[in-house]
C-alpha cells in the first residue's frame, strides 16, 4: 500500500514549505548574479554632472574604472579629475550620444583603453519643461534623439562585446514619466515611454546571452538639473514650480540615494527600480485606476502656468529663468545638490 502520509500534511504547512522553497531559490539566483565592480570597466553617459557623476562617484567607491561619455569638456575634465582621486582608473571622452558615428568611436577608445566594457549605465537626458502649445518637433526629435536613440546606439556598441564574455549589465536611467504621462513634459514624456519599452524588451533578448538589463524609473530627484532643463511658455513660473518640486523632500529623493539605489539594482541584475514611494505609489495607482489618474492629471495641468505666445515658444534655461523664488529658500535644497554635482549656475 502506498504512503499517503503527504495527504495528510496541513495546508498553512505545504504554504510555508513551498514560500521557504521559493525565497530561497530566489536568494540563490540572486547571490549568482551579484557582481563586484572592482576591477570592472563600467560606462557611463550623461557623466559629467548630475545623477551621471553621482553614480560615478558611487562606482569609484566600490573601486570600478571608469569610462565617462559627455558633452561638456570642461565638466568633463572636472569630474575625470575627482574620480582619480579614488584610486581608480578614468576615461573622460567628449561624446554626443545622439551621434551614431561618436558613440561607436568611443566605445572602439574604451576597449582599446580597458579591453572590455562591464556595465553600461544609459544616464544622458535633456529636460523639456512647459505647455504642449509650445513644443515644436524639433523638442521632440531631441528628446528621442538623446532618450531613445542615444542608448540604443551605445547598447549595439556595447552588446557584442558582452555576448563574448557572456555576462554584462546594461543599466537604463528612464523615468516615472516613462510609466505614467505628467503634463508639461511631453517630449520627455514621450520619449522615456520609448525608453521603457526598449529597455524591457532588451532584457527579454539578453537574459540567455547573461547579460541583464535594469529599468530604472525614478520620481523626483534633487540632481541640480533643474539649472539645466529647458523652459518654454511663462519660462519663469514653469522653472519656480519645478524647483520647489526638485526641492522638497516630500516629493524627491537625494542624488546620492538614488545613485546608492541603482548600483545595488545593477550589482544584482534586477529587472526594474523604481525610485521614490511617491513614484511607486502612482505606478500602482495608474496601474489600478488608469482612467483616475488620466483625469487627475488633467486637472493638475489646468493648474499649472497657461501658455505664452511670443517669447513663450523660446527654450530657456533655468539658469535663465530666475526670479525671486528661485532661486531662494524654497528651492535650497535643490539649488546645494546643483553646485555638489556641478549643475552651477552659468
Amino acid at each position: 500500500m502506498m504512503d499517503d502520509s503527504r495527504s495528510n500534511i496541513p495546508v498553512p504547512v505545504k504554504l510555508i514549505f513551498l514560500g521557504t522553497a521559493a525565497a530561497a531559490w530566489a536568494y540563490a539566483v540572486r547571490q549568482k548574479r551579484r557582481m563586484e565592480f572592482a576591477g570592472k570597466v563600467v560606462v557611463i553617459s550623461g557623466a559629467s554632472r548630475g545623477l551621471g557623476l553621482e553614480l560615478a562617484r558611487g562606482f569609484a567607491r566600490e573601486k570600478a574604472n571608469i569610462a565617462l561619455l559627455a558633452r561638456d569638456q570642461e565638466r568633463l575634465t572636472e569630474s575625470a579629475v575627482e574620480l582619480t582621486n579614488y584610486g581608480i582608473r578614468v576615461l573622460a571622452l567628449p561624446c554626443d550620444v545622439s551621434r551614431q558615428e561618436q558613440v561607436r568611436s568611443s566605445v572602439a577608445a574604451i576597449v582599446r583603453e580597458f579591453g572590455a566594457i562591464d556595465v553600461l549605465i544609459n544616464n544622458a537626458g535633456t529636460i523639456q519643461v512647459g505647455p504642449s502649445e509650445h513644443m515644436d518637433l524639433e523638442d521632440y526629435a531631441r528628446a528621442m534623439a538623446v532618450h531613445f536613440w542615444g542608448p540604443l546606439y551605445l547598447m549595439q556598441e556595447v552588446i557584442p562585446q558582452m555576448k563574448s564574455q557572456r555576462h554584462g549589465r546594461i543599466v537604463n536611467i528612464a523615468s516615472i514619466g516613462g510609466k505614467v504621462a505628467v503634463p508639461h513634459l511631453l517630449p520627455y514624456v514621450a520619449s522615456k515611454f520609448a525608453l521603457v519599452g526598449l529597455s524591457q524588451g532588451m532584457r527579454t533578448e539578453l537574459a540567455k546571452d547573461g547579460i541583464h538589463v535594469t529599468t530604472v524609473s525614478p520620481g523626483l530627484m534633487r540632481t541640480g538639473s533643474h539649472f539645466n532643463a529647458f523652459f518654454k511658455g511663462k519660462q519663469k513660473m514653469e522653472f519656480a514650480l519645478f524647483s520647489m518640486a526638485n526641492a522638497s523632500p516630500l516629493l524627491s529623493t537625494s542624488s546620492a540615494h538614488a545613485a546608492k539605489a541603482i548600483i545595488e539594482a545593477c550589482r544584482y541584475g534586477k529587472s526594474q527600480l523604481v525610485i521614490t514611494p511617491q513614484a511607486r505609489l502612482l505606478r500602482l495607482v495608474n496601474s489600478l485606476f488608469p482612467s483616475l489618474v488620466a483625469e487627475t492629471m488633467s486637472l493638475v495641468c489646468r493648474l499649472l502656468p497657461g501658455a505664452r505666445h511670443g517669447q513663450g515658444d523660446i527654450p530657456r534655461r533655468g539658469w535663465e529663468s530666475q526670479s525671486v523664488v528661485a532661486p531662494s529658500l524654497l528651492t535650497e535644497r535643490a539649488d546645494r545638490a546643483a553646485a555638489r554635482n556641478r549643475e552651477q549656475l552659468q
